[in-house]
C-alpha cells in the first residue's frame, strides 16, 4: 500500500513539475523573448523582411532566384548564384549538395554552369567567379561577390537601356563590407540590388 502510495506520488510530482517547466519554460519564457525582440529588433525578429510599394517581396536573410516559370533567368535582373536547396532557395529544404571538390556529377556541373554563365553574360569562362556556378552550404545565401555583381553589369544595362556607368556605381553603392572590417568577405544582396535596379529604371 505504502509502495503505490509513493509511486502515486512520485508520478503526481513528475506531472507537475512537467506542467510547470511547460508553462514556464515553453510559454512564459516564448513570449518574454518574442516580446523584447519586438520591442528591440523588430524588423530581425519579423525576419528581415523586405518591402517594396508596401508589399513583403521577400526576406534580407534568404535568398530568391529571378527566373521565369521555366527557370530561365532574367536578363533584365543581377542573377543570385545556384541553389541546392529543394528545388533552389527552398526555405524548406536548406541544404548544399553535399559533394565533395572531386565529385564528378559537381564538376561537370560546374563547368556546365561557368559555359552558360559566360554566354548569358558575354563574357570569358576565366572571368566567372567561383560563387557564380557554386551552391551556398545552406543553399539559401542571399549574397553573391562583388565580382559577380560587376560581371553582370553590360548585359543589365543593355537589356534596360541604361549607361554602363550607373548600373556599375548602383552595384559599388550596395556592397557590404567585411563584417567587423575583417570577417567573411565583401558582398552584394541580389535582392536589395534588384530593388534598387527597378528604382534606378
Amino acid at each position: 500500500m505504502s509502495s503505490t502510495r509513493t509511486t502515486v506520488r512520485t508520478y503526481w510530482v513528475a506531472l507537475r513539475a512537467m506542467l510547470i517547466f511547460t508553462a514556464v519554460l515553453g510559454i512564459a519564457y516564448t513570449l518574454v523573448v518574442t516580446g523584447i525582440g519586438q520591442l528591440v529588433l523588430p524588423a530581425q525578429a519579423d525576419g528581415s523582411r523586405v518591402t517594396s510599394g508596401g508589399e513583403v517581396v521577400g526576406s534580407s536573410l534568404i535568398g530568391q532566384s529571378f527566373a521565369d516559370a521555366d527557370g530561365t533567368p532574367l536578363p533584365e535582373w543581377f542573377q543570385s548564384r545556384p541553389s541546392a536547396a529543394g528545388g533552389g532557395y527552398d526555405g524548406g529544404a536548406s541544404s548544399g549538395s553535399n559533394q565533395g571538390p572531386e565529385n564528378a556529377d559537381l564538376i561537370a556541373a560546374i563547368e556546365e554552369r561557368k559555359a552558360q554563365v559566360a554566354e548569358f553574360n558575354g563574357v570569358s569562362e576565366a572571368d566567372v567567379p567561383a560563387d557564380a556556378v557554386t551552391a551556398s552550404a545552406s543553399g539559401l545565401d542571399p549574397h553573391i561577390s562583388p565580382e559577380y555583381a560587376l560581371l553582370q553589369v553590360a548585359r543589365i544595362a543593355g537589356e534596360r537601356g541604361l549607361p554602363e556607368s550607373a548600373v556599375r556605381e548602383l552595384v559599388e553603392s550596395r556592397i557590404q563590407a567585411r563584417d567587423l572590417g575583417y570577417l567573411g568577405e565583401p558582398t552584394v544582396n541580389v535582392l536589395q540590388l534588384n530593388l534598387a535596379l527597378a528604382e534606378l529604371g
